[in-house]
This record gives C-alpha cells, structure tokens and sequence, in this order.
C-alpha cells in the first residue's frame, strides 16, 4: 500500500474544458498542473495587495473583477495586469458569465502562456464547480491490492493473498447481479470523510482468471455488470481456513482498518472447501446494511440469553 498526501495532478486542457463544461479560449501551455484545491479571485491583487498571493491557485475572473479592471485606462489596466502575471505561473484563468476577456489580459496570458477558458454560470457557481472538482482530483489517495464489489448497494473491498481466490468470488458475485468497481488494483481517495474507490484507467473493467487470462466484464456481462466508483464501506479479508485460529462465531468483534485516516469495519473470513463465499458476502453486505439501521442480530441474541 503507498500513500501519496499531497498529489499534483496534470490535466490535459480539453478533459479540464469538458470536465467542468468550459470554453477554452487560449490553450497556452497545453496542459495544467493542479496542486491546490482553493481558488482565487484577484481582486486584491489587481489593487495592488500580493501579500499570501498563491500562484498555484486557480483564478476566477467574476463581474466585478471585469468591471474594476474597465475602470483604469488601458495603460494603467495593462501595467496592473502585468504585475500579476509576473508573481508566478498561474495554473489557468476562468472568467465566469460570458465576460468578454480584456485585451490587455489575453495579451499579459499568452505572454505567460496561462491557459484562459470561459463559463457561462455565475461567478459562486464557477467556484462551486471547481471545489467539488478539486477536492475530489486532488483528494489524498492510495491503492490497495484487492476487488471492490458493489454488492447491494454496499462498497464490498476483498481482500488477501493472490491466489485466495479474490476475484473468483468476485465472478460469482457479478453472475448474481452485482458490480465490480475494481480488480487487483483499487484505487482509493479520501474525499472529506469518505472513502471513495475506483480502478485504475488502464485496468478498469478488466479482471484476470487464474487459468483463462484476461477478461472483460463490461463487455461480457454488460453495462450493468460495473461501476465507475464506489464508496468503501466493508472490507472483506480472506483467507486460507487455520485450525488453530479462533475465528469470530457471534459477531460481537468489531475490527477495523484504517485507511488514509478513514475506520472501515472488517471481516476476517476463512476460506475451505465447500464454503460459499460469494453468499457469505452477500450476507455480509446485507448484515452491514441492517447495523447501519439499527439492528444487530448478536446484541439481540444476547439481550434475550441475559432476559432467560
């Protein structure tokens, strides 16, 4: 498992553009390197202020930006324009309702190669947009090796060894109706408190079969078969059955592991022959969602062996 806190993303222009539906107006650099989820508005720098000035902030160009920079001469509005763009390389410039971009700016952009697009929604809703983006690109993230399920609704990690039969458990799974998200490499961010996972780009909807190979589930099984990202709820660990292990028969235990600073409650199932394992998770996802309602089948049992 490697962690990585403090990720840069690089985004290609067009994909940022389509992402948040924006017109590109000038591509500049041709790519941008996102390192900080807060947006800027540079009111205050364009009045001068650069103090806590972050260069590697988006900025957001809104109605009264546009009009204040109006209200200089073209002189003045370039020379103020030019001292910003001079503090550093600025990820890419948004300006917001369809304002039509200064001469003098795109000038002082295509100087500095900072990219320029436009939006058609209000400014706060620009930086709405960008914010929910942000935090989910730029989200602290790991990868854990194992098969992430949807399996009624709930965000089912397998977990364990290779060759413990993780995804042939996942197969059966898929064959009853439910969704694979990821196979062998999960990949995992932290966005606000939840855990949110997803598969690589390269593998995404592949699996691989001990003894057929490579497979695609979309394309076999359908559109219905997967899902794009899920939120990891329950974690699933197999196992070669031990003998001498005391295995949880109540479920009374709760064991968890942290991920990314996130408490996701775990099981710890044993493998053998003639278990069904894909019914046990079905069970098991069933069993978490009734927990989460309110209802626990062990403190039930016990309550009423305490009442006798």
């Amino acid at each position: 498992m490697k962690d990585n806190l403090f990720p840069s993303e690089t985004v290609m222009l067009d994909k940022f553009a389509s992402d948040l539906n924006l017109e590109m107006l000038y591509a500049g650099r041709g790519i941008l390197t996102l390192n900080s989820i807060s947006v800027d508005r540079p009111g205050l720098r364009l009045a001068g202020y650069f103090n806590y000035f972050d260069n590697e902030r988006i900025m957001v160009i809104g109605l009264t930006e546009h009009e204040y920079m109006r209200s200089f001469s073209p002189e003045k509005r370039q020379e103020k324009i030019a001292r910003m763009f001079a503090c550093g390389e600025i990820p890419c410039v948004i300006f917001s309702r369809d304002l039509p971009v200064l001469p003098e700016f795109m000038e002082e952009a295509r100087a500095s190669g900072t990219p320029v697009f436009r939006s058609g929604k209000m400014t706060t809703a620009v930086m709405n947009d960008l914010f929910i983006y942000l935090s989910r690109l730029l989200a602290p993230q790991t990868t854990v090796h194992g098969v992430l399920m949807d399996v009624f609704g709930v965000g089912l990690m397998l977990t364990g060894n290779s060759g413990v039969g993780k995804s042939e458990v996942a197969m059966e799974l898929i064959k009853r109706g439910h969704r694979l998200v990821a196979d062998d490499s999960v990949l995992i961010k932290r966005v606000e408190n939840d855990l949110i996972g997803t598969a690589p780009e390269r593998i995404r909807y592949f699996m691989e079969l001990r003894g057929i190979g490579i497979i695609n589930v979309k394309n076999m099984y359908g559109a219905g078969s997967v899902l794009g990202e899920k939120q990891v709820e329950l974690i699933m660990e197999l196992e070669p059955w031990k003998r001498d292990k005391e295995y949880d028969r109540i479920g009374g235990e709760q064991n968890d592991e942290t991920i990314l600073g996130v408490k996701v409650p775990k099981l710890t199932i044993p493998v053998s022959p003639g278990r069904n394992v894909a019914v046990l998770t079905e069970v098991a996802a069933r069993n978490y969602r009734l927990k989460n309602m309110g209802y626990d089948a062990a403190q039930e049992l016990i309550q009423r062996t305490i009442g006798r």
